[in-house]
């Protein structure tokens, strides 16, 4: 991975915390992910004119992620009503870039440089200490919240497989990004109205200023990442990606007052420590 690339996917962690922490809207997670999608999307219709229309076989990869994200939705969804999310979706996002990785090996054919695996073993491990600090203990998870949460997972590191391979064999990742967006905001207001019904539909209006700007940072923060996949190991950045928890953290410290325990201090330096492997390997 040269630096820039290295660079670019940082940012785009960065972005993607950013707008975690400074968006603020009045729904709950599933109705917030969808107003979020469906900005990115309403953003990426404006990129359609100026990007190739994708080859036949390009679109089954867009189908493939269109598909991959409503089972995320859904499982989130399910991780809702299964137990803690604070507990549950951490468990989904340490063990993404573990499974990328595993794809990225037998589905790709990409075998990660064994600094490199450190690297995301690292990650993982302090993605998770960082994302359980302060929640409730692991022990209190019932299997069927820890099923939704792998199920997720699995989600995530499908969707990426998919995006990354598409990306590459697309004639840019700019055209990629811009009709997968516009796709997965269809999908998104279906499976909202067959979740919350029409009657959702004044509430996302609501919001639509938060939704714009969200799916807008959003867009742009994987846009890069897919753009990285068609320049470095699909592994390497779907690890590096899950760094946004680090900003995140460094916000709620700096900027939110909240405190620097033992604990994340030492999930942060995982966190760094897998990086750097990342960069030597």
């Amino acid at each position: 991975m040269t630096l820039f690339v290295f660079l670019a996917v940082l940012s785009a962690a960065a972005m993607h915390a950013i707008w975690n922490a400074l968006v603020k809207v009045h729904l709950d997670r599933f109705m917030s992910i969808t107003l979020m999608t469906l900005g990115m999307g309403f953003a990426a219709l404006f990129a359609l004119p100026f990007v190739e229309v994708p080859k036949a076989e390009v679109w089954p990869y867009i189908i493939a992620s269109v598909i991959f994200h409503i089972g995320y939705r859904t499982f989130l969804v399910g991780a809702y009503k299964a137990g803690d999310f604070a507990q549950t979706y951490p468990l989904a996002r340490g063990t993404a870039p573990l499974l990328s990785a595993l794809g990225g090996i037998f589905v790709v054919g990409e075998v990660p440089a064994p600094f490199a695996i450190f690297g995301i073993l690292l990650l993982s491990a302090g993605t998770l200490v960082m994302s359980f600090r302060g929640g409730a203990h692991l022990e209190k998870l019932n299997l069927r919240a820890v099923g939704f949460a792998l199920g997720t997972s699995i989600f995530i590191a499908s969707y990426t497989l998919s995006d990354g391979s598409g990306a590459r064999l697309a004639a840019t990742a700019q055209s990629y990004a811009a009709w997968l967006f516009v796709c997965d905001a269809s999908s998104a207001l279906l499976l909202c109205m067959v979740f919350r019904g029409p009657r959702s539909l004044p509430v996302l209006a609501r919001d639509w200023k938060a939704g714009l700007f969200t799916g807008v940072l959003s867009g742009a923060a994987y846009w890069i990442v897919m753009w990285a996949m068609t320049k470095a190991p699909i592994a390497s950045v779907a690890s590096l990606r899950e760094t946004s928890i680090l900003f995140a953290m460094l916000i709620s410290v700096l900027a939110l007052g909240e405190k620097m325990t033992v604990w994340r201090a030492a999930a942060a330096l995982g966190i760094v420590a897998g990086v750097a492997a990342l960069r030597l390997g």
